[in-house]
């Protein structure tokens, strides 16, 4: 007798685990003909190869030993086929599973992403032995130890590299990281990034320092002069005035220009008036940010300094101090201001450090703050976000001066800094 079942009546509690087992018996069943097709392939390449007797030198060999493989669908057990290679100083080594390989480069790379983005280490294996299923070899607590003193080793000649391309900007931060190892409970990272002469961002250099001192910034820029850093055309940061001291300093930098991140800028004036003016401050500051010409942007400066001034001179006071560095962006390719005015780079980059810090309660040491920085940035940096037209910086390199982000011909003042 024939039994009709309501759809209702059907539980989809195993229908998770029913797919991921389906796919992972579907990457199993891939890889395996995609093994096949290579060896088949590589004998086929070599079929002309035969010894005095007339038998092939290149020929199947059986298969391997099983094989458990953690792939992104899970793990899969396989055995991999092998060939027999007479051939003098040939042997068969197959690009699709490479001899010892037990994780996928996906695997490989989730490690240090789940690591820096705040998982236990003692969580690891439960972890992923749900997502990935049983048999996740090297995917425990030993791994990340492993992996924290390749990344050291990393960062270490990272730090010594030369530096041979030519930067047309340079955003500078220092950002608080709390430690629990030591006698200071915080250190200060010194962030550099630069933008080459293709419009791409690029991390050039991560430091401990002691605050935001002249001396520690003074320390980034001569090491990264002696290997090789040329001034780029203007600097942004925030008015720490560590950095611009030690800019000042630095020799072939003096006539590097200085521009002034608008968001901490920002941040400073409103804290300087009441929360029930901050609103309409805000968007006088913003409409200043995102002016279309220097004369504009002064215009509503004025405004804000006649609503201001009387009642709250300190945020007017603060806005004015730096005015000079703060529209600097203006003698710069007008598509470019986005990126010139603020700091974001590095901002939203350190974002994921302070999850990472706030979760594990401090980084272990200074050491440990500045490989983790380093990693967590180094993953970022293939996430930024190119410079708007990066054609206009071969204007900048050729001596093109700007005039509210539009072309004049006036003799250039980055010339000079070009040719430093």
């Amino acid at each position: 007798m024939l039994k009709v079942v309501s759809p209702d009546s059907i539980s989809h509690q195993d229908v998770p685990s029913h797919l991921d087992e389906i796919a992972r018996l579907g990457a199993r069943r891939m890889l395996i003909e995609a093994l096949d097709v290579e060896v088949s392939d590589y004998i086929a390449r070599h079929k002309a190869a035969v010894n005095e007797a007339g038998h092939r030198l290149v020929v199947r060999n059986g298969v391997g030993k099983a094989r458990s493989v953690t792939l992104g669908s899970g793990a899969v057990e396989l055995k991999a086929p092998r060939v027999n290679d007479q051939r003098p100083g040939e042997k068969f080594t197959s690009m699709v599973l490479p001899p010892y390989l037990r994780k996928s480069p996906k695997v490989e790379s989730l490690l240090p992403l789940l690591y820096l983005k705040g998982l236990s280490t003692n969580a690891f294996e439960g972890a992923l032995r749900d997502f990935l299923g049983e048999g996740t070899l090297g995917l425990s607590p030993a791994s990340i130890v492993k992996l924290k003193k390749t990344w050291e080793a990393e960062f270490s000649l990272w730090e010594k590299r030369a530096i041979t391309k030519r930067y047309a900007y340079c955003f500078a931060d220092g950002v608080n990281v709390a430690v629990r190892l030591g006698e200071d409970k915080k250190i200060c990272l010194l962030v550099l990034i630069g933008v080459t002469e293709d419009g791409e961002k690029e991390l050039l250099a991560v430091h401990p320092g002691y605050r935001e001192s002249k001396d520690s910034w003074g320390f980034v820029l001569n090491s990264l002069i002696a290997r090789g850093l040329k001034p780029p055309f203007v600097c942004i940061g925030d008015g720490a005035l560590g950095f611009w001291a030690a800019l000042r300093a630095a020799p072939g930098f003096e006539k590097c220009e200085e521009q002034r991140c608008w968001v901490h800028k920002i941040a400073n004036v409103l804290d300087k008036l009441p929360k029930r003016l901050q609103k309409d401050a805000k968007e006088l500051l913003h409409e200043m940010m995102r002016s279309a010409s220097l004369a504009s942007c002064e215009k509503v400066r004025d405004e804000f300094e006649k609503l201001y001034q009387d009642k709250f001179p300190k945020a007017v006071h603060c806005l004015k101090k730096d005015w000079a560095e703060l529209t600097t962006f203006f003698h710069y390719p007008a598509a470019h201001w986005l990126h010139l005015r603020t700091t974001n780079p590095i901002e939203s980059s350190f974002a994921t450090v302070k999850l990472r810090t706030s979760v594990t309660r401090g980084a272990g040491s200074a050491t440990t703050a500045t490989t983790m920085a380093f990693k967590l940035l180094s993953e970022c940096q293939k996430r930024w976000h190119k410079i708007n037209v990066p054609e206009e910086l071969k204007n900048l390199f050729a001596g093109v001066v700007y005039k509210d982000g539009i072309v004049v011909t006036t003799p250039s003042t980055h010339q000079e800094a070009a040719a430093g």
